[in-house]
């Protein structure tokens, strides 16, 4: 078999550019679709439950490809496999916005998510090969930018197209990135020449078993909630049958000779820590992420395009501080960079959870934008290094197992954050009830004046009493809902004081050369 092709001198930028298209474009679709399922939902006479599954289809078919990346690149060659993943997602995205039914957009969706699977892990690879070790934090903090202010671009730009325009909009715009990301690889991206195809046995087990515990295990985070968790018998089956095939499947991987994932990676203490870091830092990038809007539009009565424009800072905030710190990386060590932004991190989430009913935009405004600062000090020095003591012949399937892990955590933070608010709605709700009662002095002098009020808009004394009720019920479960999201914010804040102390367990980044082995 013909080895790989030495690659002609190309400015890495280009590269950079080239792979970030693609990337840019696969990590936009997993949150611009949200604000869009009520009108797909009645286009294609579905009930908005139904229509989520539009968003559940793509993220397990995305998180099953996402760990076999690095394998796949081994067996079909990167440039192939990148080329045939833009290619795949911007053939389903256009499918997707033709889609007749639901039936059908969920099968064009898995499609996507197949297909978009494969593109960060390989866009990562491609850039920590191409750039040297001292440039790595500037190329990670050019690549971190869609990575980060991609999923909150999401909602803004899903917002203005559906409203604008159509739903169907929201995958026809991927059609023109996409082909420019499929020229600008063909043009500018080669594989290096140590790539060889793998020509081992397939290990068909592994396969089976990865495939069918991400995709349970993601349906049991993504539909938990709705299903009232373990007191659902589907969700409960499915979480065991996650627990067995994962078991199963991490077991397989270290005895076969030719594993779809090469988990003995971990054997390296920095990326083992690196990998647990990324995960935390997904489940608190993204619990945070999806209930800020949520406490916007249920508590403060914001639309849904102002909700996502209000998340804008964050994105802001991280835009401005990623490209600084690719640079600063150059001069300080990476530890003490992540260090800080975990710290800081930690501080804007303890500043949302100090907002009440009364906020007006800059007391939302300021934690965000201090968190997507915070945001760029953490993700270019934690991905520099824990990719640091990979070899390069490594760092595909690496890359895989990071990006997987960054997703799972992801979908875990989401879970649990919705969950906490949930229930301590109803905890905080039973709490303040116990004070909202006949003998409450407090709670009597305010039903009279509710009753007062209402007595001079002309209402009876029976609906005065009645709506009296109806406002002291409904303010009792606001402020209930106020509490339970600051209770869930001090909640995030501290998984990321956990974070700090693991940072020290990795080795300080080499600045000329990586590891050749392990």
């Amino acid at each position: 078999m013909a080895e790989p092709i030495e690659k002609p001198p190309i400015n890495r930028w280009i590269i950079a550019i080239a792979v970030m298209l693609s990337t840019f474009m696969e990590v936009l679709d997993t949150t611009v679709v949200n604000v869009s399922l009520p009108h797909i939902a009645g286009s294609l006479s579905a009930t908005p439950d139904e229509a989520t599954w539009a968003l559940t289809s793509y993220l397990v078919a995305n998180a099953i490809i996402l760990p076999m990346t690095g394998w796949l690149a081994g067996r079909f060659g990167r440039k192939r496999l990148l080329m045939m993943a833009v290619t795949g997602f911007t053939a389903a995205s256009f499918l997707c916005g033709f889609a007749p039914t639901l039936s059908a957009l969920i099968v064009f969706r898995v499609i996507q998510g197949a297909c978009g699977g494969g593109l960060q892990p390989i866009s990562q690879a491609v850039l920590l090969e191409t750039f040297p070790p001292e440039e790595r934090g500037k190329a990670m903090g050019f690549w971190g930018l869609g990575i980060v202010v991609a999923p909150m671009l999401g909602p803004v730009l899903g917002g203005w197209i559906t409203d604008s325009y159509s739903w169907r909009w929201v995958f026809y715009i991927n059609v023109p990135v996409g082909i420019l990301a499929l020229v600008m690889t063909e043009l500018f991206i080669f594989d290096p020449p140590y790539l060889r195809r793998s020509k081992g046995g397939i290990d068909y087990w592994g396969i089976g078993f990865l495939a069918l515990g991400v995709a349970c295990l993601q349906i049991v985070l993504d539909k938990g909630q709705e299903d009232d968790w373990f007191g659902s018998h589907f969700i409960l089956t499915l979480a065991i049958i996650a627990g067995i095939a994962i078991v199963i499947f991490i077991i397989r991987e270290l005895m076969t000779e030719h594993p779809v994932v090469d988990l003995r990676v971990f054997k390296v203490r920095t990326y083992g820590t690196g990998v647990f870091l990324m995960t935390l830092l997904g489940f608190g990038l993204y619990g945070g992420l999806v209930i800020l809007p949520l406490l916007l539009q249920t508590l403060l009565g914001y639309p849904a395009l102002q909700a996502g424009i209000a998340l804008f800072p964050r994105g802001f905030g991280s835009f401005l501080m990623m490209p600084t710190v690719g640079v600063l990386l150059m001069r300080f060590d990476a530890r003490k960079m992540l260090s800080v932004g975990v710290l800081v991190t930690a501080i804007s989430f303890m500043m949302l959870g100090t907002l009440n009913l009364n906020i007006g935009y800059w007391q939302v405004f300021w934690p965000q934008f201090i968190q997507g600062l915070a945001m760029g000090m953490i993700f270019v020095p934690l991905t520099t290094a824990t990719m640091d003591p990979i070899a390069n012949e490594r760092m595909g399937n690496a890359t895989s197992i990071f990006n997987l892990m960054r997703n799972l955590g992801g979908s875990m933070g989401i879970a649990a954050s919705t969950t906490l608010v949930a229930r301590r709605e109803q905890l905080y709700f039973n709490l303040l009830g116990r004070h909202v009662n006949p003998y409450s002095l407090g709670s009597q002098a305010l039903a009279n004046s509710v009753r007062q009020m209402f007595f001079m808009k002309g209402a009876d004394g029976a609906t005065a009493s009645t709506r009296a009720d109806a406002f002291l019920f409904r303010l009792v479960e606001r402020h209930s809902a106020m509490l339970a999201y600051n209770a869930t914010f001090w909640t995030l804040a501290m998984i990321f004081m956990v974070m700090w102390p693991f940072i020290f367990l990795m080795r300080k980044p080499r600045t000329g050369r990586s590891l050749s082995a392990h």
